[in-house]
């Protein structure tokens, strides 16, 4: 959060030296920032900042905020003293990261609900088979030859998408296929590919203990997500490990 609140403050005041000062950047129009190199650079700056603030939900009065960087920046008398303006900040980010959780908490909650409902309801469905660690899948088409064990190298192509729809990654519009060891990823892909031959494409549902929990994996990926997955095995290459238990 200090980390946070350090970049907010290096972000206005580069917006203040590019634009001035507050009543001159309450003037800014569409002619100045075409024209003006600096003042483009200071409104594109705000612009950012501001949709950051939106984005992380900071609740704080903007004219306050302006008012207290003018006078720091400015050097003139400040409203609040040094120990003053410490206690604020320690209270401020106590809010907002005792706010983020329980956004967090809540969010965790809805998608472990929306998935349980959505694993039960997609279990009766003709084609779908579950494993006895809860990952479902559909075989859309048999592959030949031998499985690929834990421990080999796998060559796929696949989509991830959340319940709604959301595409969260894809190795088909990269147009590049991926390759990775099995053991190295989710749990969910792990058992998954493990089931499929060479050739073969499965769609898989994994539930959040199968794939990224509490923790999520990035911003599109929230808490205790459900995901599914098109995945197509191209190939895949024995490791010694492999080779030793045969």
């Amino acid at each position: 959060m200090k980390k946070v609140i350090c970049c907010i403050v290096m972000a206005v005041s580069m917006f203040f030296c590019a634009c001035g000062n507050c009543a001159e950047g309450n003037s800014i129009t569409k002619e100045k920032i075409d024209s003006d190199k600096q003042v483009k650079f200071g409104y594109a700056l705000g612009s950012d900042v501001g949709r950051n603030f939106k984005k992380q939900g900071f609740d704080f009065n903007l004219d306050a905020f302006l008012a207290g960087f003018k006078a720091s920046f400015t050097g003139t008398e400040s409203k609040m003293t040094e120990e003053e303006i410490g206690t604020a900040l320690q209270e401020f980010q106590t809010e907002m990261i005792t706010k983020m959780m329980e956004e967090r908490a809540k969010k965790a909650t809805e998608n472990k609900e929306a998935g349980e409902k959505f694993l039960a309801e997609n279990k009766a469905k003709e084609g779908v088979k579950t494993t006895e660690s809860g990952l479902q899948y559909i075989v859309e088409k048999e592959g030949e030859g031998e499985s690929p064990a834990a421990e080999d190298i796998v060559e796929v192509h696949y989509r991830g998408t959340l319940l709604d729809g959301t595409e969260f990654d894809s190795s088909y519009k990269r147009n590049e296929p991926a390759k990775f060891p099995l053991n190295r990823v989710i749990k969910g892909w792990t058992e998954g590919v493990q089931l499929m031959k060479k050739g073969a494409k499965y769609k898989f549902f994994i539930p959040p203990e199968l794939a990224y929990g509490e923790g999520g994996a990035g911003e599109q990926i929230g808490p205790n997500s459900t995901l599914i997955f098109e995945v197509e095995l191209l190939s895949f290459e024995k490791t010694p490990q492999t080779e030793e238990k045969k």
